[in-house]
């Protein structure tokens, strides 16, 4: 598998893409705003699931906003789960 998330930008939002062969995990996300990152969808196609690949993919999302010091309102349930189980990105939530 590739280390490599490529992140697909538009002027409303965009995804974060990790391609193996055929096969493609991605999470999306649109521009609010006020600076808000909404994380509306993650999937992780069955050869993925179980390696981290969906919750690499928040992680990345998660650094892009905090350097580009915008909040991030997980509206994907996967996404909100993550920001659960990582109390340090608290501070990031759009709120």
């Amino acid at each position: 598998m590739t280390d490599e998330i490529i992140l697909q930008e538009t002027r409303w939002g965009g995804r974060y893409v990790l391609r193996v062969g055929g096969d493609e995990a991605e999470l999306t996300f649109v521009r609010e705003p006020g600076g808000v990152m909404r994380i509306n969808h993650t999937e992780a196609p069955p050869a993925f699931r179980g390696q981290g690949v969906a919750a690499r993919l928040v992680a990345r999302a998660v650094a892009d906003a905090r350097a580009a010091g915008v909040k991030v309102a997980p509206s994907c349930s996967y996404a909100a789960a993550q920001f659960g189980k990582h109390p340090e990105w608290a501070d990031l939530l759009a709120g």
